[in-house]
């Protein structure tokens, strides 16, 4: 299953709260918001298709939120609704609750600072709906983890997590330039970076990542999943393009070195702002990416 982790590797992971201490969230919070901004049509489809399955929500738990983007969405879709944006960094939830007050919910929006699972916790009261926006996977034991999501649900709540989906694509399999096919290449170095990450988390277990039978062993039932495509097809608007730079600068920065010296030069290329075949110039340039939520719910 392809993870592509977007604020490890293409900044635009919308979950924190993991406990990465090298990462300068305060520094990278413009960067996420800005990409979060630009998947909004995805999340919305994908709130449109929860708000089928729970019904007046009281409480909405983002667990995970980053800046915020997704859990004022989610004001947005449940009007009734109060929401609490979890995540361990207080620079993100700052932004969170600046977005909560300029689009007028900050009187049902709180947040809660911490880290995953154990601050859930804290909670006030259960939740009738929790999500996770790709927080899980950087949990050691992701087993335990939605366990203790599980047992933070109402009875009737509903478990929904965004997890796996489709690598992001921009580019075509040939730029003209360099060997075809560089984007694949890039995703077997962050599946192989990835599995590093995971194998060095504090209580690593192994898992299959069958969600169903996750969230099955987790107490939950009524499992389903649903995937939701974000399409932006050439020639890219400026907020596409500037992501998809940001991305590709990202991504040399964290997987330059696992790239062999012909693709990073490739890579020095496209981001060359001088460079006409660059992704600052090319009409080529797009968008897909493909993300999937599973939910289940807590035995009434």
């Amino acid at each position: 299953m392809a993870h592509h982790h977007e604020h490890e590797h293409h900044a635009d992971k919308q979950g924190h709260g993991h406990g990465h201490d090298d990462m300068d969230w305060a520094e990278m919070a413009p960067l996420l918001e800005a990409q979060a901004e630009l998947f909004t049509p995805l999340y919305e489809r994908a709130l449109s298709w929860l708000a089928k399955e729970v019904t007046e929500p009281g409480l909405i738990v983002d667990a995970g939120s980053g800046p915020g983007v997704i859990a004022c969405l989610f004001a947005e879709t449940f009007p009734g609704a109060r929401i609490v944006a979890v995540d361990g960094s207080e620079p993100l939830l700052q932004r969170a609750r600046a977005r909560a007050e300029r689009q007028g919910t900050a009187d049902r929006f709180g947040t809660l600072a911490g880290e995953l699972p154990d601050v859930l916790g804290e909670l006030d009261y259960p939740a009738d709906l929790l999500w996770a926006s790709r927080s899980v996977h950087h949990l050691g034991d992701q087993g335990a983890a939605l366990a203790a999501c599980a047992e933070r649900l109402a009875p009737g709540g509903t478990l929904a997590v965004m997890e796996g989906g489709l690598p992001a694509r921009f580019l075509p399999r040939d730029i003209g330039f360099g060997r075809p096919g560089l984007q694949a290449r890039i995703d077997a170095a962050e599946e192989d970076r990835f599995s590093r990450m995971r194998a060095e988390l504090p209580g690593s277990v192994p898992a299959v990542e069958d969600w169903h039978a996750l969230l099955t062993s987790a107490g939950l039932h009524h499992t389903r999943s649903r995937t939701f495509l974000l399409d932006l097809p050439a020639p890219a608007t400026d907020r596409a393009r500037a992501y998809v730079t940001a991305a590709l600068t990202r991504t040399r920065e964290i997987i330059g070195e696992d790239l062999d010296a012909d693709d990073r030069a490739t890579l020095d290329r496209l981001l060359d702002p001088g460079d006409p075949a660059g992704v600052h110039h090319r009409p080529d340039l797009f968008v897909l990416a493909a993300h999937t939520v599973h939910a289940a719910v807590r035995p009434v």
